[in-house]
């Protein structure tokens, strides 16, 4: 068989199989990453091994050749061309695709064969937290990196409230049922999961049919590239109005976790939990097809039981596979075990048993969401035959600050290949929150993809920042060593305390600065960084990373100067005070002009983002308020997750924290002046007023970047470093370190 692609006649492969390999979609992704390039490479069929995708890599003549079993597959030994050859690196966050001349050959044949089955992608929150407002330019770049980085098992959720609309309409739910029911973009996941409804509503129906449309382009590009896309189910979460339709129907409450009104969700012996399941299957099927035969449902999100015996149990897990299955028999159940951690006092081994139990062993993945530090396949005996998967989750709440358990990540994913206790290990996965944040923790993470033996993270980061700035360089490898024994050396995540309503304590309800490092030694890193400035430049990779690590030897040093103006306070010395609580208030300003220099730290690019969606100006108004909402109060006015989807952006710090801050710092000096005792929760009230007024208001932010990243670097790094180096060591007692 021949492929004409343009002027390009190729040879396809004759090999068995060759079909599962589109060429035309693997030549347009390397068109798409390298288009001055493209011609160097041939794409041939390579089959599996051990039913296992392949890659190889090799020069012939002046060809590279990318063999694999897919597109997954040849674009992930396109990957491995540009990290190990060339020298480049793609990531969210900085890309450098400057390839060396004379261009680079593979002096050896490279064959590799993936250890998993599954490599999954995206959490139920990516879809809020990073991804509401991507457009199909976005959603492409996304689905070539995935492709690239050996991802098969893609979550694709986009473009579903157009079939449960169409569902619910058809048994007789009319325009005031739906606006009651589905909730603003930014807040699908918990939509979806059955947490909350109407929320930062009413849904416009243009947003249901462009994002069915967009998700109709998505499963296209992912299915070509040989990838298995999930799609939704159902999982018993009805409208409010279901009993006024249904008065018979079997319908309880459930509550997440008394933050939001309660949700409804159908009885798993309702014959109506069957039907709805059939009638969305079926729809699902019309607009998206069903040839993966993979179904996302998560039940009880966050959320207790509305019944605890054993047999509703064991009914709410045989309900929604059965749902899933009558349409599709081939269907296979993903199921997050995030609710098995998150309620872990109510889901004991016995009782994850049960409701497990009645599925069959092979049409059910779990995935261990939150394994990378509360596993739970170790307490349920591998989950009781069923196949699942490893996961990282990382980030919560699309939190942008800098951490990470390298050493951790580096071997685990390896180690559990060869765990004689692994049961039905079937792959690995990542399901952060939000993404576009940390690109060197999801890199080693993903470099499991293609390998089952640990990392040597000092060797794996010097190749990491050759690739990153195309260049060997000892100041550069210096800096990641250090960042591998500071903010890549702990688990958990923490905020600075300028993104926190402010207050005199260390840390808010969703902004611990408590870190398990010593800031001080960070400060080493950003001085090596600095270093080769002159010569890196011009690197996008390198601008970034000198801009993060900068962003985040300020963002700790804000809590030592809030703890100093804290204890000014409290000892009433007024002088220190505005000494101090300036400082700190030039310290927000400075951050936020060197955030604006780089295209990932704009929150007017999230705010316009949102509002191109809109094609009135009441929708753009609509979309507007939720991306707001979502980053700061998170709800309404009195929300309890205010703060929890914080982000260190520009705009953002001197267009929300600092007006906070200058609120706090001006009630603390009145109350100094006048005697009279600081009343936090006056103050708590007072300010969320405000912040519910910022999150409805629409001043614009910039969306495009401003300044010099370097220069203005090297400014701040001249400004701040030995000034902070000098605070640290002069009062250890204010390093912010557990």
């Amino acid at each position: 068989m021949l492929l004409f692609l343009g002027s390009k006649t190729v040879q396809a492969a004759s090999q068995s199989g060759s079909d599962d390999l589109n060429k035309e979609a693997s030549y347009n992704l390397i068109k798409r990453v390298l288009p001055a390039y493209a011609d160097h490479f041939v794409v041939e069929y390579a089959a599996k091994e051990n039913d296992k995708d392949v890659f190889e890599l090799e020069s012939k003549g002046d060809k590279i050749i990318l063999r694999g079993n897919n597109g997954i597959s040849v674009a992930s030994a396109l990957n491995y061309w540009l990290k190990n050859l060339a020298h480049c690196d793609i990531s969210w966050n900085g890309t450098n695709l400057a390839i060396p001349s004379p261009f680079p050959t593979v002096p050896q044949k490279v064959h590799k064969v993936t250890p998993h089955e599954y490599r999954y992608y995206f959490n139920v929150c990516t879809f809020t937290y990073t991804a509401t407002w991507w457009d199909w330019d976005r959603w492409q770049w996304e689905i070539d990196f995935m492709a690239m980085n050996g991802v098969n098992m893609p979550l694709s959720f986009t473009g579903q409230e157009a079939l449960w609309d169409r569902v619910y309409r058809s048994m007789g739910f009319g325009d005031k049922d739906m606006d009651a029911f589905f909730t603003g973009p930014a807040y699908f996941m918990w939509f979806w999961a059955g947490n909350i409804d109407g929320l930062n509503g009413p849904l416009p129906q243009s947003w249901m049919k462009s994002h069915e449309e967009l998700e109709k382009k998505i499963l296209a590009r992912e299915r070509e590239l040989g990838m298995k896309p999930i799609l939704a189910a159902f999982s018993g979460h009805v409208p409010p109005t279901f009993k006024e339709k249904f008065p018979n129907a079997k319908v309880d409450k459930v509550s997440w976790e008394g933050r939001f009104a309660d949700a409804y969700v159908l009885d798993p012996n309702d014959p109506l939990f069957q039907e709805i399941g059939d009638r969305y299957m079926k729809e699902q099927d019309k607009a998206f097809g069903n040839t993966d035969h993979l179904y996302g449902a998560d039940t009880f999100n966050e959320m207790f039981l509305p019944h605890e015996d054993s047999a509703y149990v064991r009914n709410i897990g045989t309900a929604v596979y059965k749902a899933m299955a009558k349409v599709d028999p081939k269907a296979t159940w993903i199921l997050q075990g995030w609710t098995f951690w998150d309620k872990r006092d109510f889901w004991k081994p016995e009782r994850v048993k049960n409701y497990l139990n009645d599925v069959p062993d092979d049409k059910l993945i779990i995935l261990d969401l939150f394994a990378d530090q509360q596993p739970i396949w170790t307490k349920t005996d591998a989950f009781y035959g069923k196949k699942w998967i490893w996961c990282m989750l990382h980030n919560f709440g699309g939190k942008n600050v800098m951490f990470g358990n390298m050493d951790y990540i580096a071997k685990e994913p390896a180690e559990m290949v060869h765990d004689n206790n692994r049961g039905k290990l079937s792959g690995i996965g990542l399901t952060p929150e939000g993404i576009e944040q940390n690109p060197v923790m999801y890199s080693l993470m993903l470099h499991h993809a293609w390998n089952d033996q640990p990392v040597n993270v000092p060797q794996w980061l010097n190749n990491y920042a050759y690739s990153r700035y195309g260049k060997k360089d000892v100041h550069t490898e210096k800096a990641w060593q250090i960042l591998h024994k500071t903010v890549y050396s702990q688990e958990g995540s923490y905020e600075s305390i300028i993104s926190g309503r402010p207050t005199f304590n260390k840390s808010t309800d969703w902004a611990s600065t408590e870190i398990d490092y010593n800031p001080a030694k960070l400060i080493n890193a950003w001085n090596e960084l600095i270093t080769p400035a002159a010569t890196l430049k011009n690197n996008d990779c390198y601008q970034y990373d000198l801009v993060s690590i900068g962003r985040q030897v300020m963002a700790n040093y804000a809590t030592v100067l809030q703890q100093q103006f804290a204890a000014d306070f409290k000892r009433h010395d007024k002088a220190a005070f505005k000494k101090h609580t300036a400082a700190f208030m030039q310290l927000i300003d400075d951050m936020d002009a060197l955030m604006a220099t780089r295209k990932d730290f704009l929150l007017g690019k999230w705010l316009n983002d949102a509002k191109a969606w809109g094609t009135t100006p009441q929708e753009k108004k609509l979309y507007e308020m939720n991306a707001r909402d979502l980053i700061t109060l998170w709800g309404g006015k009195d929300a309890v997750l205010h703060d929890y989807g914080t982000k260190q952006w520009a705009g953002l710090f001197k267009g929300f924290y600092k007006k906070r801050w200058e609120f706090f710092i001006n009630d603390a000096n009145s109350s100094l002046n006048t005697g009279k005792k600081f009343n936090q929760h006056a103050f708590n009230t007072k300010v969320k007023a405000w912040e519910w007024q910022w999150v409805n208001s629409n001043e614009e932010y910039a969306d495009k970047p401003q300044g010099d990243p370097v220069a203005l670097s090297i400014a701040m790094h001249k400004k701040y470093a030995a000034l902070i180096a000098k605070q640290y060591k002069n009062n250890p007692k204010l390093i912010s370190q557990k």
